[in-house]
């Protein structure tokens, strides 16, 4: 028997990509999201591509794993793609003592974060409300 089969994520003509365990403090990463939210899919790309982020390689390659998805997965058309949603979260957070005076220890907090990017297929969108 087992458990029915949970109900998809996203909707139709949305794709979505995360990536878990990046070594930077939620904070900065979502300057880089805050960037490309909204922006077509190509312009994200290349928002991505010059950006002075050290972050933002990683980023690209996460935004190019969802067009990858929407093409391949979801059958979307990746010319009409925009970044519908791109949010950040928190993930563990290593914890490291360095040493201080008089025996003393201060803590050190190495953050980690993850980033979802949806996609969403505007031409779809624009057919669906043709059609009614």
């Amino acid at each position: 028997m087992g458990k029915p089969k949970a109900p998809p994520k996203q909707a139709e003509n949305e794709a979505r990509a995360v990536l878990r365990m990046a070594r930077i403090s939620p904070q900065k990463l979502n300057l880089i999201a805050q960037s490309i939210r909204g922006l077509t899919a190509e312009k994200a790309l290349a928002e991505l591509e010059f950006s002075p982020k050290r972050h933002a390689h990683d980023v690209r390659k996460l935004l190019k794993s969802a067009i990858a998805n929407a093409e391949n997965n979801h059958g979307l058309d990746i010319d009409s793609l925009i970044v519908a949603e791109a949010y950040v979260g928190k993930n563990l957070v290593m914890k490291r003592l360095r040493a201080r005076a008089r025996g003393r220890a201060a803590r050190i907090l190495k953050p980690f974060a993850q980033i979802t990017i949806v996609l969403r297929d505007t031409s779809m969108a624009v057919s669906e409300a043709e059609a009614a």
